[in-house]
């Protein structure tokens, strides 16, 4: 589903460069969770924001279905965005004069939908992610756990192919995360999506299908699903290693 060859991220930084990505090829097919490690630097978001469309690669190209994005133009690509991809951030990034209710259905209002038409779907996502009961309430009567599950549900509610998730149990207590994760998990498993997902945190990042891990710009190490038996020892290492694994033979 989604291919990056050979791709390249260089920021300027005054006189000086930065490489944020380095050469990565990585191909995530359909249906795959993948968590993307690293710490601060390393390059996971400046990956998240490419397969989004959000930047530009230096060189290389990053492709979804086969359709090079370099190849659209930018309406194209905030359509695809809009309608194809959901954001789940740290932040929650919730409008605080906007109903729960409200906050779930505006990806369809800002694509033109009407209310009336799409409350069937946006009461089917708060009901997935256990927050009927809240609908009407605004984002300051909730909870970190219950602002992150309105992130969720807003995310979904257009049936997105592609999920992508920016560090979300990174302002959440570990209980909650743990919550979370499991309804990421649970959610897109249900309605097959493909999610991408970025953290600096191995326990978050054991949800994945597959684990990558990148070090200034470069994938240095990948648990695929052939070492799944394994999987658990390899976190095991990731945590006592602080989060970064060397590369295996």
């Amino acid at each position: 589903m989604i291919t990056l060859t050979e791709v390249t991220k260089v920021f300027k930084q005054g006189q000086n460069e930065v490489r944020a990505l380095n050469n990565v090829s990585l191909h995530i097919p359909e249906g795959e969770f993948l968590s993307v490690m690293g710490s601060s630097g390393s390059g996971k978001s400046t990956m998240l924001h490419l397969i989004a469309g959000l930047d530009t690669p230096t060189r290389g190209e990053v492709s979804i279905n086969g359709t090079p994005l370099s190849q659209m133009t930018d309406d194209e690509i905030t359509l695809f965005r809009r309608r194809k991809i959901g954001f789940v951030f740290q932040f929650f990034n919730l409008l605080p004069t906007l109903t729960v209710e409200e906050n779930v259905a505006l990806p369809l209002l800002l694509d033109g939908k009407r209310m009336k038409h799409i409350r069937p779907q946006v009461e089917k996502m708060l009901e997935l992610v256990g927050l009927t009961h809240r609908k009407s309430h605004r984002s300051d009567e909730l909870s970190g756990g219950e602002m992150q599950r309105v992130a969720i549900a807003r995310a979904l509610v257009i049936d997105p192919v592609l999920l992508l998730a920016d560090e979300p149990t990174g302002n959440l207590d570990s209980k909650t995360g743990e919550d979370i994760l499991h309804l990421i998990k649970d959610a897109t498993e249900q309605y097959g999506q493909t999610v991408v997902l970025v953290t600096h945190d191995a326990r978050a990042a054991a949800y994945g299908d597959r684990i990558i891990t990148l070090k200034d710009g470069t994938i240095i190490d990948e648990i695929g699903e052939e070492k799944r038996a394994t999987k658990s020892t390899r976190v095991s290492t990731f945590l006592k290693e602080g989060g970064e694994a060397h590369r295996h033979p």
